[in-house]
Protein backbone atom coordinates (compact mmCIF):
# COMPACT_ATOMS: atom_id res chain seq x y z
CA UNK A 1 0.00 0.00 0.00
CA UNK A 2 1.55 3.38 -0.91
CA UNK A 3 2.35 5.40 2.10
CA UNK A 4 0.51 8.64 3.36
CA UNK A 5 2.69 10.27 5.39
CA UNK A 6 5.42 12.77 4.60
CA UNK A 7 8.82 12.48 4.94
CA UNK A 8 8.57 8.50 5.92
CA UNK A 9 11.09 7.82 2.78
CA UNK A 10 14.21 6.62 4.27
CA UNK A 11 18.08 8.20 3.59
CA UNK A 12 18.32 5.70 0.31
CA UNK A 13 15.41 6.72 -1.10
CA UNK A 14 15.73 10.16 -1.35
CA UNK A 15 19.56 10.08 -1.71
CA UNK A 16 18.47 7.72 -4.98
CA UNK A 17 16.22 10.52 -6.03
CA UNK A 18 19.06 12.84 -6.09
CA UNK A 19 21.90 10.77 -7.67
CA UNK A 20 19.25 9.65 -10.76
CA UNK A 21 18.91 13.53 -10.93
CA UNK A 22 22.37 14.29 -11.68
CA UNK A 23 22.53 11.10 -13.99
CA UNK A 24 19.33 12.44 -15.74
CA UNK A 25 20.82 15.52 -16.58
CA UNK A 26 23.94 14.04 -17.74
CA UNK A 27 22.07 12.55 -20.25
CA UNK A 28 19.80 15.22 -21.40
CA UNK A 29 22.86 16.81 -22.38
CA UNK A 30 24.88 14.45 -23.72
CA UNK A 31 24.21 14.95 -27.65
CA UNK A 32 24.26 18.43 -27.61
CA UNK A 33 27.72 18.15 -25.73
CA UNK A 34 28.86 15.73 -28.45
CA UNK A 35 27.91 18.33 -31.33
CA UNK A 36 31.27 19.02 -32.72
CA UNK A 37 31.80 15.04 -32.75
CA UNK A 38 28.25 14.46 -34.65
CA UNK A 39 29.19 16.93 -37.41
CA UNK A 40 32.83 16.49 -38.04
CA UNK A 41 33.99 15.63 -40.92
CA UNK A 42 36.33 13.21 -39.19
CA UNK A 43 32.73 11.50 -37.08
CA UNK A 44 29.55 11.43 -38.17
CA UNK A 45 29.64 14.05 -40.54
CA UNK A 46 26.14 15.85 -40.22
CA UNK A 47 24.61 18.82 -41.47
CA UNK A 48 23.67 21.70 -39.41
CA UNK A 49 20.00 20.20 -40.60
CA UNK A 50 21.25 16.51 -39.88
CA UNK A 51 21.89 17.72 -36.58
CA UNK A 52 18.82 19.90 -36.00
CA UNK A 53 16.45 17.09 -37.04
CA UNK A 54 17.66 14.08 -34.74
CA UNK A 55 16.55 15.99 -31.96
CA UNK A 56 13.04 16.00 -33.50
CA UNK A 57 12.29 12.13 -32.30
CA UNK A 58 13.48 13.47 -28.81
CA UNK A 59 10.76 16.35 -28.47
CA UNK A 60 8.01 14.60 -30.03
CA UNK A 61 8.54 11.48 -27.90
CA UNK A 62 9.47 13.63 -24.31
CA UNK A 63 6.16 15.68 -24.80
CA UNK A 64 3.83 12.27 -24.90
CA UNK A 65 5.88 11.19 -21.53
CA UNK A 66 5.10 14.84 -20.56
CA UNK A 67 1.48 15.05 -21.34
CA UNK A 68 0.36 11.64 -20.09
CA UNK A 69 2.86 10.61 -17.14
CA UNK A 70 0.32 10.95 -14.62
CA UNK A 71 -2.24 8.69 -16.44
CA UNK A 72 0.95 6.36 -16.88
CA UNK A 73 1.55 6.32 -13.15
CA UNK A 74 -2.54 5.83 -11.83
CA UNK A 75 -1.71 2.56 -13.76
CA UNK A 76 2.21 1.84 -12.81
CA UNK A 77 2.69 3.83 -9.93
CA UNK A 78 5.14 6.33 -9.77
CA UNK A 79 8.43 3.79 -9.46
CA UNK A 80 7.01 2.41 -12.42
CA UNK A 81 7.46 5.41 -14.11
CA UNK A 82 10.32 6.02 -13.09
CA UNK A 83 11.44 2.93 -13.61
CA UNK A 84 10.07 3.11 -17.34
CA UNK A 85 11.86 6.62 -17.78
CA UNK A 86 15.37 4.91 -16.75
CA UNK A 87 15.02 2.38 -19.48
CA UNK A 88 14.62 5.11 -21.94
CA UNK A 89 17.81 6.76 -20.79
CA UNK A 90 19.40 3.53 -20.99
CA UNK A 91 18.52 2.74 -24.40
CA UNK A 92 19.80 6.28 -25.62
CA UNK A 93 22.87 5.89 -24.07
CA UNK A 94 23.67 2.14 -25.25
CA UNK A 95 22.47 3.12 -28.92
CA UNK A 96 24.60 6.26 -28.73
CA UNK A 97 27.29 4.05 -26.96
CA UNK A 98 27.43 1.50 -30.30
CA UNK A 99 26.56 4.30 -33.02
CA UNK A 100 30.49 4.82 -33.63
CA UNK A 101 30.64 1.52 -35.23
CA UNK A 102 28.35 2.70 -38.03
CA UNK A 103 30.05 5.75 -38.62
CA UNK A 104 30.21 6.11 -42.50
CA UNK A 105 26.51 4.26 -42.96
CA UNK A 106 23.06 5.66 -43.19
CA UNK A 107 22.26 3.29 -39.99
CA UNK A 108 24.40 5.69 -38.12
CA UNK A 109 21.64 8.55 -38.29
CA UNK A 110 18.60 6.74 -37.89
CA UNK A 111 20.55 5.05 -34.74
CA UNK A 112 21.10 8.86 -33.45
CA UNK A 113 17.57 9.41 -34.09
CA UNK A 114 16.51 5.99 -32.39
CA UNK A 115 18.56 7.07 -29.35
CA UNK A 116 17.19 10.94 -28.76
CA UNK A 117 13.88 9.45 -29.23
CA UNK A 118 14.65 7.17 -26.41
CA UNK A 119 16.00 9.47 -24.20
CA UNK A 120 12.94 11.87 -24.65
CA UNK A 121 10.75 9.11 -23.17
CA UNK A 122 13.61 8.95 -20.43
CA UNK A 123 13.33 12.70 -19.80
CA UNK A 124 9.98 12.91 -20.07
CA UNK A 125 8.81 10.38 -17.58
CA UNK A 126 11.74 10.69 -14.90
CA UNK A 127 11.43 14.58 -14.54
CA UNK A 128 8.40 14.36 -13.97
CA UNK A 129 8.58 11.67 -11.05
CA UNK A 130 11.52 13.08 -9.80
CA UNK A 131 10.20 15.76 -9.09
CA UNK A 132 6.79 14.60 -7.83
CA UNK A 133 8.28 12.33 -5.37
CA UNK A 134 11.10 14.44 -3.87
CA UNK A 135 7.99 16.58 -2.80
CA UNK A 136 5.95 14.05 -1.76
CA UNK A 137 8.40 11.91 0.27
CA UNK A 138 9.78 14.75 2.09
CA UNK A 139 8.34 16.30 5.49
CA UNK A 140 6.50 19.92 4.84
CA UNK A 141 9.03 21.85 6.75
CA UNK A 142 12.08 20.14 3.93
CA UNK A 143 10.02 20.11 0.67
CA UNK A 144 11.61 23.26 -0.41
CA UNK A 145 14.77 22.55 0.22
CA UNK A 146 14.39 18.73 -1.45
CA UNK A 147 13.05 20.27 -4.74
CA UNK A 148 15.73 22.59 -4.78
CA UNK A 149 18.32 19.97 -3.90
CA UNK A 150 17.10 18.10 -7.33
CA UNK A 151 17.03 20.89 -9.31
CA UNK A 152 20.67 22.21 -8.27
CA UNK A 153 21.82 18.48 -9.16
CA UNK A 154 20.32 17.55 -12.07
CA UNK A 155 21.60 21.12 -12.96
CA UNK A 156 25.11 19.55 -12.07
CA UNK A 157 24.43 17.03 -14.46
CA UNK A 158 23.77 18.76 -17.74
CA UNK A 159 27.11 20.97 -16.44
CA UNK A 160 29.27 17.87 -16.75
CA UNK A 161 28.54 16.54 -19.78
CA UNK A 162 30.35 19.06 -21.41
CA UNK A 163 33.52 18.51 -19.83
CA UNK A 164 33.47 14.59 -19.49
CA UNK A 165 33.02 14.77 -23.91
CA UNK A 166 35.68 16.80 -23.37
CA UNK A 167 38.04 14.70 -21.18
CA UNK A 168 37.07 11.58 -23.17
CA UNK A 169 38.29 13.17 -26.40
CA UNK A 170 41.36 14.46 -25.57
CA UNK A 171 41.58 10.40 -24.48
CA UNK A 172 40.39 9.34 -28.07
CA UNK A 173 37.12 7.61 -26.49
CA UNK A 174 34.39 9.81 -26.59
CA UNK A 175 32.13 7.08 -26.76
CA UNK A 176 33.38 6.16 -23.10
CA UNK A 177 30.94 8.41 -21.43
CA UNK A 178 27.86 6.45 -23.22
CA UNK A 179 29.16 3.59 -22.05
CA UNK A 180 29.76 4.91 -18.57
CA UNK A 181 26.14 6.15 -18.68
CA UNK A 182 24.66 3.01 -19.41
CA UNK A 183 26.56 1.02 -16.68
CA UNK A 184 25.05 3.72 -14.22
CA UNK A 185 21.31 4.04 -15.34
CA UNK A 186 21.38 0.02 -15.31
CA UNK A 187 22.88 0.65 -11.61
CA UNK A 188 20.04 2.83 -11.00
CA UNK A 189 17.47 0.71 -12.24
CA UNK A 190 18.31 -1.74 -10.17
CA UNK A 191 18.37 0.34 -7.11
CA UNK A 192 14.92 0.92 -8.19
CA UNK A 193 13.89 -2.60 -7.08
CA UNK A 194 14.83 -2.15 -3.65
CA UNK A 195 13.46 1.54 -2.90
CA UNK A 196 9.87 1.58 -2.44
CA UNK A 197 9.00 4.52 -4.25
CA UNK A 198 5.71 4.48 -2.92
CA UNK A 199 2.97 7.52 -3.08
CA UNK A 200 -0.63 7.76 -3.70
CA UNK A 201 -1.67 9.04 -7.28
CA UNK A 202 -4.34 11.76 -6.81
CA UNK A 203 -7.24 11.50 -8.93
CA UNK A 204 -8.54 15.19 -8.50
CA UNK A 205 -7.59 16.41 -11.54
CA UNK A 206 -7.78 14.02 -13.85
CA UNK A 207 -10.22 15.03 -16.82
CA UNK A 208 -10.35 18.26 -15.56
CA UNK A 209 -10.14 21.12 -18.50
CA UNK A 210 -7.25 23.28 -17.75
CA UNK A 211 -7.79 27.16 -17.49
CA UNK A 212 -7.81 29.74 -20.02
CA UNK A 213 -5.12 31.49 -18.70
CA UNK A 214 -3.15 27.67 -18.91
CA UNK A 215 -2.28 29.29 -22.07
CA UNK A 216 -0.47 32.76 -20.99
CA UNK A 217 1.98 30.40 -19.26
CA UNK A 218 1.94 27.75 -21.93
CA UNK A 219 3.46 30.39 -24.16
CA UNK A 220 5.67 31.63 -21.31
CA UNK A 221 7.79 28.15 -21.02
CA UNK A 222 7.70 27.72 -24.88
CA UNK A 223 9.23 31.04 -25.39
CA UNK A 224 11.91 29.93 -23.11
CA UNK A 225 12.37 26.56 -24.05
CA UNK A 226 13.46 28.23 -27.35
CA UNK A 227 15.67 30.58 -25.85
CA UNK A 228 17.43 27.75 -23.43
CA UNK A 229 17.68 25.62 -26.53
CA UNK A 230 19.28 27.95 -28.37
CA UNK A 231 22.40 28.28 -25.99
CA UNK A 232 22.24 24.65 -25.15
CA UNK A 233 21.72 23.05 -28.30
CA UNK A 234 23.90 25.84 -30.85
CA UNK A 235 26.17 27.25 -28.10
CA UNK A 236 29.57 25.04 -29.24
CA UNK A 237 28.63 24.35 -32.88
CA UNK A 238 28.28 28.33 -33.59
CA UNK A 239 31.76 29.08 -31.29
CA UNK A 240 33.71 26.43 -33.44
CA UNK A 241 32.62 26.68 -36.68
CA UNK A 242 31.80 30.71 -37.01
CA UNK A 243 34.02 32.19 -34.69
CA UNK A 244 37.38 29.36 -34.97
CA UNK A 245 36.88 28.97 -31.23
CA UNK A 246 38.60 25.41 -30.80
CA UNK A 247 36.32 22.37 -29.89
CA UNK A 248 37.68 22.21 -26.10
CA UNK A 249 36.44 26.26 -25.09
CA UNK A 250 33.62 25.94 -27.06
CA UNK A 251 32.60 23.09 -24.54
CA UNK A 252 33.72 25.29 -21.56
CA UNK A 253 31.21 28.23 -22.93
CA UNK A 254 28.34 25.48 -22.79
CA UNK A 255 29.82 24.49 -19.60
CA UNK A 256 29.47 28.05 -18.19
CA UNK A 257 25.57 27.84 -19.89
CA UNK A 258 24.67 25.31 -17.52
CA UNK A 259 26.76 26.24 -14.66
CA UNK A 260 25.23 29.81 -14.26
CA UNK A 261 21.74 28.74 -15.27
CA UNK A 262 21.55 25.71 -12.20
CA UNK A 263 23.56 28.86 -9.71
CA UNK A 264 21.46 31.39 -10.73
CA UNK A 265 18.00 29.12 -9.82
CA UNK A 266 20.04 28.74 -6.17
CA UNK A 267 20.72 32.46 -6.07
CA UNK A 268 16.91 33.20 -6.83
CA UNK A 269 15.45 30.72 -4.37
CA UNK A 270 17.48 31.97 -1.63
CA UNK A 271 17.10 35.29 -1.89
CA UNK A 272 13.44 35.07 -3.46
CA UNK A 273 11.99 36.33 -0.19
CA UNK A 274 13.66 39.59 -0.66
CA UNK A 275 13.16 40.21 -3.82
CA UNK A 276 10.09 41.29 -5.21
CA UNK A 277 10.15 38.18 -7.91
CA UNK A 278 7.16 39.75 -9.95
CA UNK A 279 10.20 41.99 -11.39
CA UNK A 280 12.69 39.21 -11.62
CA UNK A 281 10.28 37.62 -13.91
CA UNK A 282 10.02 40.34 -16.08
CA UNK A 283 13.69 41.81 -15.43
CA UNK A 284 15.28 38.26 -16.65
CA UNK A 285 14.08 38.18 -20.24
CA UNK A 286 15.38 41.85 -20.74
CA UNK A 287 18.93 40.79 -19.00
CA UNK A 288 18.25 37.52 -21.68
CA UNK A 289 17.67 40.15 -25.29
CA UNK A 290 21.08 41.59 -23.86
CA UNK A 291 22.75 38.80 -23.60
CA UNK A 292 22.10 37.44 -26.91
CA UNK A 293 23.32 40.72 -28.16
CA UNK A 294 26.70 39.72 -26.65
CA UNK A 295 26.80 36.59 -28.04
CA UNK A 296 26.38 37.41 -31.58
CA UNK A 297 29.36 39.92 -31.38
CA UNK A 298 31.98 37.46 -29.15
CA UNK A 299 34.79 37.36 -31.12
CA UNK A 300 36.87 34.55 -29.15
CA UNK A 301 37.01 32.28 -26.57
CA UNK A 302 36.68 34.10 -23.87
CA UNK A 303 34.00 36.72 -24.80
CA UNK A 304 31.69 33.65 -25.82
CA UNK A 305 32.41 32.12 -22.41
CA UNK A 306 31.25 35.11 -20.35
CA UNK A 307 28.39 35.71 -23.08
CA UNK A 308 26.82 32.54 -22.45
CA UNK A 309 27.50 32.03 -18.69
CA UNK A 310 25.45 35.81 -18.73
CA UNK A 311 22.85 33.91 -21.04
CA UNK A 312 22.84 30.84 -18.60
CA UNK A 313 21.92 33.44 -15.33
CA UNK A 314 19.35 34.99 -17.38
CA UNK A 315 17.62 31.82 -18.16
CA UNK A 316 18.02 30.75 -14.59
CA UNK A 317 14.66 31.40 -12.68
CA UNK A 318 12.33 31.78 -15.38
CA UNK A 319 11.15 28.29 -16.26
CA UNK A 320 10.77 27.68 -12.23
CA UNK A 321 9.17 30.75 -11.80
CA UNK A 322 6.55 30.17 -14.47
CA UNK A 323 5.64 26.52 -13.34
CA UNK A 324 5.66 27.54 -9.01
CA UNK A 325 3.30 30.28 -10.08
CA UNK A 326 1.15 28.44 -12.14
CA UNK A 327 0.96 25.82 -9.67
CA UNK A 328 0.10 28.72 -6.70
CA UNK A 329 -2.27 30.02 -8.84
CA UNK A 330 -4.33 26.71 -9.83
CA UNK A 331 -3.18 24.32 -6.81
CA UNK A 332 -5.92 21.58 -7.81
CA UNK A 333 -4.77 21.02 -11.10
CA UNK A 334 -1.25 21.50 -10.15
CA UNK A 335 -0.18 18.10 -11.51
CA UNK A 336 -1.98 18.74 -14.75
CA UNK A 337 -0.59 22.09 -15.35
CA UNK A 338 3.05 20.84 -14.46
CA UNK A 339 3.02 17.85 -16.85
CA UNK A 340 0.90 19.65 -19.69
CA UNK A 341 3.73 22.95 -19.00
CA UNK A 342 6.77 20.55 -19.34
CA UNK A 343 5.22 19.41 -22.94
CA UNK A 344 4.93 23.23 -24.12
CA UNK A 345 8.39 23.46 -22.99
CA UNK A 346 9.25 21.04 -25.08
CA UNK A 347 7.60 22.12 -27.80
CA UNK A 348 10.25 25.40 -27.67
CA UNK A 349 12.83 22.81 -27.14
CA UNK A 350 12.36 21.07 -30.67
CA UNK A 351 11.61 24.30 -32.08
CA UNK A 352 15.19 25.65 -31.48
CA UNK A 353 16.38 22.71 -31.35
CA UNK A 354 15.84 21.67 -35.50
CA UNK A 355 14.91 25.11 -36.73
CA UNK A 356 18.81 26.78 -36.37
CA UNK A 357 19.56 24.05 -38.82
CA UNK A 358 17.40 25.19 -41.60
CA UNK A 359 18.11 29.13 -40.75
CA UNK A 360 21.64 28.44 -41.54
CA UNK A 361 21.78 26.37 -44.16
CA UNK A 362 18.97 27.34 -46.06
CA UNK A 363 17.84 30.86 -44.94
CA UNK A 364 21.00 31.72 -45.41
CA UNK A 365 21.96 33.33 -42.02
CA UNK A 366 25.03 33.17 -39.91
CA UNK A 367 25.25 31.93 -36.18
CA UNK A 368 25.24 35.06 -34.93
CA UNK A 369 22.62 36.67 -36.54
CA UNK A 370 20.50 33.51 -35.43
CA UNK A 371 21.50 34.64 -31.68
CA UNK A 372 20.38 38.22 -32.93
CA UNK A 373 17.15 36.27 -33.09
CA UNK A 374 16.86 35.06 -29.81
CA UNK A 375 17.10 38.70 -28.66
CA UNK A 376 13.33 38.89 -30.26
CA UNK A 377 12.63 35.62 -28.12
CA UNK A 378 13.49 37.01 -24.81
CA UNK A 379 11.80 40.56 -25.34
CA UNK A 380 8.65 38.58 -26.48
CA UNK A 381 9.23 36.24 -23.35
CA UNK A 382 9.71 39.39 -21.48
CA UNK A 383 6.20 41.13 -22.26
CA UNK A 384 4.16 37.50 -21.85
CA UNK A 385 6.23 37.67 -18.66
CA UNK A 386 4.35 41.38 -17.83
CA UNK A 387 1.26 39.75 -18.82
CA UNK A 388 1.09 36.76 -16.46
CA UNK A 389 2.12 39.49 -13.41
CA UNK A 390 -0.98 40.77 -14.64
CA UNK A 391 -2.94 38.25 -14.86
CA UNK A 392 -1.93 37.25 -11.21
CA UNK A 393 -2.61 39.96 -9.86
CA UNK A 394 -6.07 40.22 -10.38
CA UNK A 395 -6.23 36.59 -9.59
CA UNK A 396 -7.56 35.74 -5.55
CA UNK A 397 -4.89 32.68 -5.63
CA UNK A 398 -2.20 34.86 -6.67
CA UNK A 399 0.83 35.39 -4.62
CA UNK A 400 4.01 36.95 -4.42
CA UNK A 401 5.72 34.72 -1.92
CA UNK A 402 8.88 32.59 -2.56
CA UNK A 403 8.91 30.50 -5.75
CA UNK A 404 9.89 26.76 -5.61
CA UNK A 405 11.83 25.63 -8.74
CA UNK A 406 9.95 22.53 -9.88
CA UNK A 407 12.32 21.06 -12.58
CA UNK A 408 15.40 21.29 -14.61
CA UNK A 409 14.81 22.19 -17.80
Amino acid sequence: MPRTTPGAASPFEIGLLYVIGVVQGLALVTFPAASAILVSPTGFALSSTQYGAMFIPQVVLAILASAFGSSLARRLGLRGVLQFGLCGNLASMALLAVSPFLIGSPAAFVTLCLATGALGLGFGATTMTLNTLIQGLSTPARQDFAVLTLNALIGLGTALAPLLITLFSWLGTWWALPVLMSLSLGAMLLATLRAPLDLPVGEASHGASLPGRFWIYAAAVLLYGIAETLSGNWAALYLSTQRNVSAENASYALTAFWIMLTLGRVIFAVLARKLPVTLVFVGLPLLLALAFQLVARAQDASAGIAAFALVGLACSAILPLSLSFAGKEFPAQSAAMLGALIAFYQIGYGIAAFGGGPLVERAGLAYSAVFSLGSLIALALGAVAFLVNRTRAKAPTGSDTAPVPQVRP
